[in-house]
């Protein structure tokens, strides 16, 4: 295994996100809340060497904003990276959907394109997530896909939504936004979107409000994001507790769903779907995945892809599938080494998810809280996982072994 640091110590790096150029496998760019400048800002990482080596810059907020908050990168074909995040004027409300755009592999970003602006305490957008279809028999190649929680009546209900935008011409110009889960579920956050070999479009949502009935849902579209058939429940979800049961921890554990396609053409896997999401129904927080081979209509019973011990904690999954061999692989924090120090582990599937076998991907546990007497409240909320073809991986994520809240990337086969 080998771990790389990608960004420098001091004020905090958290919330990583990373996609690697499927053309050009030695690039890959990565990106996270950076407090570099002391503003929450998005950082941006370029690797040219295969994520042993990265340059950092910080990209420009627009005119008028102050910050950058839950930045998310992905590729298209042929040289295409689109970062979203969600800017912030000086009172922090009025959440803003931004992208930058680059055309060179990475190597320069446009300034900040508006795509859904907020408005005060009734429209605040956050917790972005893009893809770009890449799908080997899709008819829909360079469309982009775009997904945020809206949260509206902050100041009085404080309710949240998921919302979703396309862009047909690879993020020149974006569709109206459309809403996608019940406006009767009070939490919905931070949704993902999966598109599978043939240009189907997936999003995906978890309601994860504790005294309602929560599920992880999905609509999906077969004509290339235009338009949503009705919701579909892939399972009941037990909602982690935030924070997470330990003596010492006090940061938050939020639970979101994880949703990608097997877009290779192995005949025994292709086009299979999987969910993953982490779930206390075991009593402590585990990571489960369901899967499906029909478009999504009907799914297998949750299983753990974990092997992890009773009593441990397992949380942030994140997944890709190789587009090349339709191996699973799935990033997740965890406590079970110790009981307290963190740990990124990978579960990998070779059969379309009937067995795992789960690695350590980190080489040294560090302390969630770093070099803080007083246990800290936020470690970011999600880590994140690139399929490097045609079947390794670059996992990235917060981690504090230099005492500060740092990114580093790693995998098992450097």
């Amino acid at each position: 295994m080998a771990n790389y640091q990608v960004t420098p110590g001091g004020n905090p790096k958290f919330e990583p996100s990373v996609a690697v150029h499927l053309l050009s496998p030695n690039i890959i760019i990565a990106a996270s809340v950076n407090f570099t400048t002391g503003s929450p800002l998005a950082g941006l990482y370029r690797s040219i060497d295969g994520g042993v080596n990265w340059t950092n810059t910080i990209l420009p907020p627009p005119a008028g904003f102050t910050g950058v908050e839950a930045p998310y990168v992905g590729y298209g074909f042929p040289n295409t990276f689109i970062l979203v995040g969600h800017a912030f004027p000086p009172n922090g409300l009025s959440g803003t959907v931004v992208v930058y755009k680059s055309t060179d592999g990475g190597a320069s970003f446009s300034l900040p394109v508006i795509v859904d602006p907020g408005y005060g305490t009734f429209i605040n957008n956050d917790a972005t997530l893009i893809t770009i279809d890449d799908s080997q028999k899709s008819p829909y190649r360079g469309h982009v896909y775009l997904v945020y929680a809206r949260q509206f009546n902050i100041d009085f209900t404080g309710r949240t939504v998921t919302f979703y935008q396309r862009s047909a011409d690879e993020g020149l110009t974006w569709d109206t936004p459309v809403l996608i889960s019940e406006v009767e579920e009070t939490a919905a956050e931070r949704p993902d979107v999966a598109v599978d070999l043939f240009g189907n479009v997936y999003v995906a949502w978890i309601n994860s409000t504790p005294s309602q009935n929560t599920n992880f849902s999905i609509r999906r579209s077969f004509d290339g994001g235009a338009t949503f058939g009705p919701i579909i429940r892939v399972s009941p979800v037990t909602i982690v507790p935030s924070p997470l049961p330990v003596p010492g921890y006090a940061f938050r554990v939020l639970t979101w769903p994880a949703i990608a396609a097997d877009t290779s053409v192995v005949p025994s896997t292709s086009n299979t779907l999987y969910a993953v999401w982490q779930d206390y129904r075991l009593g402590y927080s585990d990571i489960f995945m369901s899967k499906t081979s029909d478009l999504g209509m009907t799914w297998s019973p949750p299983i753990s892809v974990t092997n992890a011990t009773p009593g441990s904690q397992n949380f942030f999954p994140a997944i890709d599938v190789s587009p090349k061999t339709g191996a699973i692989k799935i990033i997740y924090y965890t406590n079970k080494l110790n009981g307290f120090d963190l740990d990124v582990f990978v579960a990998e599937s070779n059969n379309g998810g009937a067995s795992f076998v789960n690695s350590r991907v980190t080489t040294t546990s560090f302390n969630p809280n770093g070099n803080s007497v007083v246990p800290t409240t936020l470690i970011g909320d999600y880590i994140d996982i690139s399929i490097i073809p045609p079947d390794n991986f670059i996992a990235v994520w917060m981690d504090t072994r230099t005492g500060t809240q740092t990114i580093f990337a790693g995998n098992l086969d450097p």
